[in-house]
C-alpha cells in the first residue's frame, strides 16, 4: 500500500516534508526509510529512530541508498533514545496517527530539539465535516488500526502540536486520495520550538 502511495503522488509531499532542512535530523518512526533517499544533501546526519523490527531492517537497508550519513536506531517515539536538544530538526511522517500516545511522542520531539528547531510533519488528520469525523470515529474503533498497522485517520493532530508547546508556522490541507473519504485528510507542515518552551 505504501509503494502504491508513493506512485500516487506522496512522494511529492514527502520532498515538501524535507525540503529546506540543514543540520542534524532525527527521524521519528522511520518505517522501511520512504524518506531516505529524499533529503536534501545540507543535512549532515539523520538518526532514524523505528521501534519495529522488521521495518528496521528494511530502512538499515534504505539508508545505503540515501544521499547523507543516517543511523538507523531501535526506539519508539514515546522515549527517543537520545539526549536533550539535541537536533536541529525533527520529521514525522505517518507516525503521529499511528503512535499509542501522540502527546508523549510530541514531548518528547519538542525535548530533543534545540531552540528555535524545527519539527516537520506529514499526518492523517480529522476530517471537517462532522459526518465524516462520526465515519473516523467509527473506524478508529474498529477495523483501520488493525488494517493499516495502528493507524487513526480522526486524530487532531494539529491541535496536538500546538498543545505540545510548538508554534506553527507553515501548514497544508490537502486530501490524498483528492476525493473526500474519512482517510484523505492531510496535513503537511512546519512547527518551531522557541527558546522557552521545554
Amino acid at each position: 500500500m505504501s509503494k502504491a502511495m508513493e506512485q500516487a503522488g506522496m512522494a511529492e509531499h514527502r520532498r515538501d516534508l524535507l525540503a529546506g532542512l540543514t543540520g542534524e535530523v532525527i527521524e521519528i518512526g522511520a518505517g522501511d526509510g520512504a524518506n531516505f533517499t529524499r533529503y536534501p544533501p545540507t543535512i549532515t546526519r539523520v538518526l532514524a529512530v523505528e521501534p519495529e523490527h522488521h521495518l528496521r531492517r528494511l530502512a538499515e537497508a534504505a539508508s545505503q541508498h540515501a544521499p547523507i550519513p543516517i543511523q538507523v536506531v531501535a526506539g519508539s517515539a514515546e522515549r527517543l533514545p537520545v539526549h536533550d536538544e539535541s537536533f536541529d530538526a525533527a520529521v514525522s511522517s505517518f507516525v503521529l496517527c499511528t503512535v499509542p500516545d501522540p502527546d508523549a511522542a510530541l514531548a518528547e520531539a519538542l525535548r530533543v530539539l534545540r531552540p528555535g528547531g524545527r519539527l516537520r510533519f506529514l499526518e492523517h488528520v480529522r476530517a471537517d465535516t462532522s459526518g465524516l469525523v462520526r465515519v473516523q470515529r467509527v473506524l478508529d474503533a474498529t477495523v483501520w488500526p488493525l488494517l493499516v498497522g495502528g493507524c487513526h485517520t480522526g486524530r487532531d493532530t494539529q491541535e496536538a502540536i500546538t498543545r505540545a508547546g510548538f508554534t506553527i508556522e507553515h501548514l497544508d490541507r490537502f486530501l490524498f486520495p483528492e476525493a473526500r473519504t474519512p482517510v484523505s485528510f492531510h496535513i503537511l507542515g512546519t512547527a518551531f520550538r522557541d527558546s522557552m518552551s521545554k
